[in-house]
């Protein structure tokens, strides 16, 4: 297969917060999620340390912030924010909820 394409609106959200896209993708080398807060919603507080993932937060929708290691960080669609396995981060949507598209591995060169 050399390529695939989906509508992440297609894709269960068992949750009402997380769509898993590596599947319906057919990834296999990475994860990506597509991820929506309701309006003032909040994520879990998580890290990756136990499993050594990498993330990349692409915000595609919305406004809200990012609480990284206790640092609040404005978020508006077009930005993009790295964490380390090891950061604590919580997603905050603002009043108008917040979409974004986590990408996230381990391992591995760029």
């Amino acid at each position: 297969m050399a390529h695939m394409v989906i509508d992440a609106n297609d894709v269960e959200a068992p949750n009402g917060v997380f769509r898993g896209l590596s599947a319906p993708l057919g990834v296999g080398k990475f994860k990506v999620n597509r991820l929506e807060l309701p309006p003032d919603g909040e994520g879990p507080e998580h890290d990756h340390s136990a499993n050594g993932e990498e993330e990349v937060y692409a915000v595609v929708g919305g406004s809200g912030t990012v609480l990284v290691d206790g640092e609040e960080i404005a978020l508006r669609p077009g930005q993009f924010v790295f964490c380390s396995p090891d950061a604590r981060r919580q997603m905050r949507a603002g009043s108008d909820g917040l979409v974004w598209i986590g990408i996230g591995a381990t391992g591995g060169d760029s």
